[in-house]
């Protein structure tokens, strides 16, 4: 079988907000397939502070993993190896790369058991007040000045074309400079909402403002998790 466990988003969220379960299925096997060895150890830890780290057989399944790279884990998979899949934050498979090994399993008939968990895109979505009927999440940004200007435009246009919400993300050391470019790009009258620190209990802040009064007070962004909301 194959785990899909969810992480928090903020270190600082009460395990009392997660299902026992997630503590479950860790605790039923050693292997797991991870973007980051040391996010998912301290996840591990957050869950199941009594597993030793030193049992965990980690594989990396990151943006760059083809299924050559992870065949000694496919291996073990089907030969009966349980294994569990964590992300960086939330749940695995949204703006992560874990369904690669998703889509093998089904592919090779192994079960595979999702575990339900926060998703910061889904909490920013419904938290902003805008259209949670019919959205699109769009992934990352552009870098590219020009590029990334032709897709806020387009993100924008659709908006009001369709009315369905357009959900966004950066990087958090490039979120300052996509607000500037949001506010630079967009018309004054298009709504924005902010997420930032979602589920942390004492930094969360969740704000729907239209672009002109997001200028008068600008938020400091700065290497700070956030989700962006365009909608109406």
């Amino acid at each position: 079988m194959l785990f899909l466990l969810p992480a928090y988003l903020s270190e600082n969220t009460s395990i009392s907000h997660f299902s026992p379960v997630i503590k479950d299925y860790i605790m039923q096997t050693d292997y797991f397939f991870v973007e980051n060895e040391k996010t998912a150890r301290k996840v591990v830890k957050f869950f199941a502070p009594e597993k030793k780290q030193s049992d965990l057989k980690l594989f990396l399944l990151d943006k760059y993993t083809e299924n050559a790279d992870i065949k000694e884990a496919q291996d073990r998979m089907l030969n009966g190896q349980d294994f569990g899949l964590l992300s960086e934050a939330g749940l695995p498979c949204i703006a992560d790369p874990g369904n690669l090994i998703v889509k093998w399993c089904h592919e090779k008939n192994i079960r595979v058991i999702p575990i339900s968990g926060p998703s910061s895109i889904i909490l920013a979505l419904i938290s902003s007040g805008f259209n949670g009927q019919e959205f699109t999440f769009n992934g990352y940004l552009p870098i590219e000045k020009g590029e990334k200007k032709k897709k806020i435009q387009a993100l924008e246009s659709e908006l009001e074309k369709t009315g369905f919400s357009q959900i966004f993300m950066e990087t958090p050391y490039r979120n300052n400079a996509l607000f500037e470019d949001l506010c630079k790009f967009l018309s004054p009258n298009t709504k924005l909402c902010i997420a930032v620190n979602i589920n942390d209990p004492e930094h969360e802040s969740i704000k729907t403002k239209t672009i002109k009064d997001w200028q008068k007070q600008k938020p400091e962004l700065h290497k700070i998790p956030a989700v962006f909301v365009l909608g109406k």
